[in-house]
């Protein structure tokens, strides 16, 4: 991964660039673990308070420093986006490898229910799990479900590299050597889907922060724990544009922006380097 990584830097000048950007994101959260203010507390500070030398991005209505509730709302957000493609990345592997080696009957039934889900309209039933849930809507319990409807597109796309490599000669050796098929997926199969994984990585997480952003705009989610979408909802409901305090609508916006920039280089780059006859292009062969 470290070579991978390596090429796409020297040759890549998206994926630098993306890089770079998501370099800014993790210092932001870094810092955000010195916080002088606690990531709930209110009222501590003058409100509406531009940005000076004093609060760098201005205080909010409820007397909060934006700068410090932003790095805390943008490593809570991240850590979401993670969480959901993590888990959903290990459920894409273990249907889509095991659809594409396997075949027959368990391909079909499997290959059912990735269809299945991934025809749900995902945004209404969101909105309808809060209503369901509410007093136990917990992040956790959003990730898990978020995760549970975010694999499916992504197995499929595994599953028709695993059909390939089934016919590989190496997968037969394999089998005629004793191999179990856990041992032929992971070991052998696995590294090839690897990069596909880290591309589609990007783009699940780029759908989840973006779902996270929108529920909790909408005040879907826990509205106390501090969010991306957290922060412009209590912007929202403290009328901070119409009041003119617009460097709390405003910071966090602009972070966003940079962090699907960041993760959309990062995911194109990636696709593209998946691609031999553009990674060939690219470096003048």
């Amino acid at each position: 991964m470290f070579t991978i990584v390596r090429d796409l830097a020297r040759q890549n000048m998206e994926f630098l660039c993306g890089l770079l950007l998501f370099a800014v994101i993790v210092a932001l959260i870094v810092v955000s673990y010195f916080s002088p203010y606690g990531a709930t507390d209110i009222y501590l500070l003058p409100p509406d308070m531009p940005p000076d030398g004093d609060y760098w991005l201005g205080t909010t209505s409820r007397g909060q420093d934006v700068f410090w509730q932003l790095t805390t709302a943008l490593r809570n957000t991240l850590f979401f986006g993670i969480g959901v493609a993590f888990i959903s990345r290990i459920i894409s592997l273990v249907v889509g490898l095991v659809a594409g080696y396997a075949g027959g009957a368990v391909d079909r039934v499997l290959m059912a229910i990735n269809d299945s889900v991934m025809v749900i309209p995902q945004f209404p039933l969101l909105i309808l799990f809060y209503f369901v849930l509410k007093d136990s809507m917990t992040w956790t319990a959003l990730i898990l479900i978020m995760a549970a409807l975010g694999w499916s597109y992504d197995a499929r796309l595994i599953r028709s590299v695993a059909i390939s490599l089934k016919t590989r000669s190496f997968t037969t050796q394999s089998v005629y050597s004793g191999m179990s098929m856990r041992k032929i997926l992971i070991e052998e199969h696995l590294p090839y889907v690897l990069p596909i994984v880290f591309a589609t990585t990007m783009n699940n997480m780029i759908w989840s922060i973006g779902m996270e952003i929108t529920l909790s705009v909408l005040g879907f989610t826990d509205i106390e724990t501090p969010t991306m979408g957290m922060m412009i909802y209590w912007a929202n409901a403290h009328s901070a544009l119409i009041s003119g305090i617009w460097w709390w609508v405003a910071a966090p916006v602009a972070v966003i922006v940079v962090l699907f920039l960041a993760l959309f280089l990062l995911s194109m780059s990636m696709n593209e380097y998946n691609d031999p006859r553009s990674r060939l292009n690219r470096m003048g062969s």
